[in-house]
């Protein structure tokens, strides 16, 4: 586990859980999700940060929303699953452990349960686990608070969207400080 508790985009990635097409509408706040999830897409993407991004059952739930797709690299794979945890997909193992990186960064749909599932199991192995409020949703509000507050008792780094950010950038020498603020604008 990393000395700091703040993202170094050095050893940082963004897991993007089950952004899909049944939810649309569906969750609390999820306009502002989807939002503060290509938010989040885009800052991975100025720094070059690798992105992985999961689909539950996407036969039943469909697949991830146009929107979040569009903003994704070139080529980039969507992990199909049908375990809650990702951490049940051996692709989704696979993927973490060839990026070589500590910090993950994890958003989208539901907190508690796919997303939840998700942290616990990634804190167990040890990894430093960053959740931003504001980019996980649910579709009860009930389900969305306990899941915060599961969490974030169980040692995910409590954060937001534009707190991962201006992690990831530091300071405002860095030369992609004004794409970064862009962002959160």
């Amino acid at each position: 586990m990393s000395a700091s508790r703040l993202l170094d985009r050095d050893d940082s990635v963004l897991v993007v859980i089950d952004v899909q097409e049944a939810y649309r509408g569906k969750t609390v706040d999820h306009d502002r999700l989807v939002e503060r999830v290509n938010r989040l897409i885009r800052g991975a993407r100025v720094f070059s940060l690798p992105i992985i991004v999961t689909e539950q059952y996407p036969r039943g739930i469909g697949h991830t929303q146009s929107e979040v797709v569009a903003l994704l690299p070139e080529g980039q794979p969507i992990i199909e699953k049908m375990t809650m945890s990702c951490c049940g997909q051996p692709e989704f193992l696979a993927a973490i452990e060839s990026v070589q990186r500590r910090q993950l960064v994890v958003c989208g749909i539901e907190a508690h349960a796919c997303v939840s599932q998700t942290v616990h199991q990634l804190l167990e192995r040890g990894f430093d686990v960053h959740v931003p409020r504001d980019a996980i949703s649910a579709r009860f509000e009930t389900d969305l608070e306990v899941a915060w507050c599961k969490m974030t008792g169980s040692g995910a780094v409590p954060s937001s969207t534009e707190m991962v950010l201006l992690e990831w950038v530091r300071s405002a020498e860095d030369p992609r400080f004004k794409e970064v603020h862009r962002l959160i604008k």
